[in-house]
């Protein structure tokens, strides 16, 4: 055990009677900030019982234009976690949640060969709340999914080692117009197992994650999709995680939940967030909102969770 795990675990067990904390979690904690910088969240990343901090980077920041590359605020963030002695779980973002955020390189949506860049995607962002509209990179698109392979290459190079890992986003979207979008969902599988691939041939040394709960066009399985998914990342050894950890959720059961469980000695690491949407979701045992001690015995006992990213709103974090 690092003097690092030994410190936080020592931590949570003196608070576990304040907060409830299930203290003999084997996971290790992580604050989710979004887009945000670090130094807007100290008091978050200086708590001896966080190791790092995951903060998401849209492609257009990190690739204003075309084949210019501007990693600034990485490197601003992984001072700060440094001087600190906290690690930085990097997500690469090429899809958003708002029908304003387009943010992919200006080329992308101009240049003809890119096909538009984006299409509209649809979300649903927690229990009860309404379903929003977004977009999402055309990776099915091969020069889309060229450029950013060559975005990921070009960090490898700058960070491969310095960060503790990169986590490409979630498998699931849903487009509405497949026609107009040119969206095929064994061409969709196909490009982002690719890209997960390539993420783990360039970085030598940090984590890869690939986020998975849904692939479109899919259920229990029945296209192969989740399964291979998951033999894939074992056999090359990449990591695998979601957006969201719920409880016994009957539809991530029937997806990914499932093979989180099977693969749990199996793969390199599983890293998982409970974010804002996440917390929405009510206990059907209680009536109440997931608790802290929900989450994790989950993440432990089932999903065999290495990393936890929790969001800044999470009880705990504020008591």
């Amino acid at each position: 055990m690092t003097l690092s795990r030994f410190r936080t675990l020592l931590f949570t067990t003196l608070l576990c009677g304040a907060h409830g904390v299930y203290a003999e979690t084997s996971q290790s904690d992580f604050v989710f900030i979004g887009g945000h910088a670090v130094t807007d969240y100290l008091s978050f990343a200086s708590r001896p019982d966080i190791e790092g901090v995951q903060v998401v980077y849209p492609w257009k920041q990190l690739e204003p234009r075309k084949g210019v590359y501007d990693f600034s605020k990485i490197e601003e963030d992984l001072k700060t976690l440094t001087a600190l002695d906290k690690k930085l779980f990097v997500q690469l973002q090429d899809r958003f949640f708002l029908p304003t955020a387009k943010n992919v390189p200006d080329y992308l949506m101009q240049d003809p060969e890119y096909e538009g860049g984006l299409v509209r995607q649809y979300d649903n962002a927690g229990e009860g709340k309404p379903v929003g509209q977004g977009w999402v990179a055309k990776q099915w698109n091969p020069a889309v999914r060229e450029r950013f392979q060559q975005l990921i290459a070009e960090l490898a190079h700058q960070f491969d080692g310095r960060i503790y890992g990169l986590n490409l986003p979630e498998s699931a979207i849903d487009v509405s117009d497949e026609t107009e979008a040119g969206f095929n969902c064994d061409l969709y599988f196909e490009a982002q197992l690719e890209t997960a691939r390539f993420a783990r041939e360039a970085f030598k040394q940090s984590h890869v994650v690939q986020y998975v709960n849904f692939w479109p066009c899919e259920w229990a399985d029945d296209h192969g999709y989740m399964s291979q998914t998951f033999e894939t990342a074992s056999d090359i050894g990449f990591g695998l995680g979601g957006p969201d950890i719920i409880p016994f959720k009957k539809a991530q059961m029937k997806n990914s939940y499932g093979f989180f469980n099977e693969y749990r000695e199996k793969l390199p690491l599983v890293a998982m967030a409970v974010q804002k949407p996440t917390m929405t979701y009510t206990n059907p045992q209680t009536g109440a909102p997931f608790s802290e001690d929900d989450f994790r015995h989950f993440a432990d006992d089932h999903l065999g969770v290495d990393i936890i990213f929790w969001d800044t709103s999470a009880p705990w974090l504020n008591q």
